[in-house]
């Protein structure tokens, strides 16, 4: 879509399919013609998300487990090899889980580095300078570094400890992991009120409070320190 005025409150699992989201766009198009402006070097950013990625940010979107044998079907890349291959930069979002950042996918759906070496892109017939660039998780911010995975940052509610320990492979370290900012409060209202009423993205995953020391702490570690301080030692 080019230049919408979205209607909100939007659907957030519908935006693509949506007519409340291209509402006045001035174009309409397709993921062909997606494709075909990333090939002429139109599109900077492309920002997709996935079942799998590896240190190299091989992105799988296909399948888990073995592609030749047993294994769990999902519905593949749907065009988002073509912006992985094509845009200058790739910006990847997922969840930071262990299942998900793996140090081999089972199956790659679209391209990063592929194998690490210097020029693999570029071997494949992939465009010199197109190249993933971030992985965004709720806990991390990851970058690249000699085309291997490099954590960069870490929210302010977990620890570096906690990130390494729900990957299956370890990342490189930046001299300085910083310590992300959180949203603001009216970026926070905008997004409950106008984007996710229905709280599709906003309600999941771990929730967290902010205490009255400035740090944070997921909620259900909270709930279950009051519980064991009112708790007798007897039990």
């Amino acid at each position: 879509m080019v230049n919408p005025e979205p209607m909100l409150p939007l659907d957030p699992l519908m935006t693509m399919v949506s007519s409340r989201a291209s509402y006045r766009a001035l174009q309409w198009g397709t993921m062909n013609s997606v494709g075909f402006q990333a090939q002429i070097g139109l599109m900077d950013v492309g920002i997709l998300n996935t079942l799998q990625v590896d240190p190299y940010g091989n992105i799988n979107s296909t399948a888990t487990g073995d592609y030749s044998g047993e294994h769990r079907r999902f519905g593949g890349p749907g065009g988002a090899d073509s912006i992985a291959a094509l845009c200058w930069k790739t910006i990847l979002m997922t969840d930071q889980q262990k299942r998900k950042f793996v140090p081999r996918v089972d199956f790659i759906s679209s391209p990063g580095y592929l194998d690490g070496t210097e020029g693999a892109r570029e071997r494949a017939g992939l465009p010199r300078g197109t190249d993933p660039w971030r992985v965004v998780t709720p806990w991390a911010l990851f970058d690249y570094e000699d085309r291997y995975m490099r954590l960069a940052g870490v929210s302010p509610f977990v620890t570096v400890e906690q990130v390494l320990a729900e990957m299956s492979f370890e990342p490189k370290m930046a001299k300085e992991i910083e310590t992300l900012e959180t949203p603001t409060e009216e970026e926070l209202a905008v997004l409950r009120s106008e984007l996710d009423q229905r709280g599709q993205i906003t309600d999941v995953g771990k929730p967290i409070i902010r205490l009255d020391d400035g740090t944070y702490q997921f909620v259900e570690e909270e709930q279950a320190e009051a519980k064991e301080k009112e708790t007798p030692s007897s039990w």
